[in-house]
């Protein structure tokens, strides 16, 4: 679950996106991670910079188990298919 803060005109607001994380970049200041959610039957995937001012808090709601650093093949499974097996929260 990522908080993002997102300046709309002279008004800020704190915008929730929360999904599965595919890929993450490492990196000093260019380190990246690209998060993927289904809205409305439609995937939506955002990339954010971790070290992006921006970023208000990144939260890790479940742990899951993948044999894989990026899970690409995510995108075209659907519905169960695309589920990961839970590793529990530590």
């Amino acid at each position: 679950r990522v908080h993002i803060r997102i300046i709309e005109g002279n008004k800020e607001r704190v915008q929730v996106f929360e999904g599965v994380v595919l890929r993450r970049r490492k990196g000093n200041m260019g380190a990246t991670f690209t998060v993927r959610k289904i809205s409305h039957g439609v995937g939506v995937e955002k990339t954010f910079a971790l070290h992006s001012p921006r970023l208000e808090k990144v939260e890790i709601v479940s742990r899951g188990k993948v044999r894989r650093s990026r899970l690409y093949y995510l995108r075209e499974r659907r519905g169960k298919a695309a589920r990961i097996k839970e590793k529990g929260l530590r």
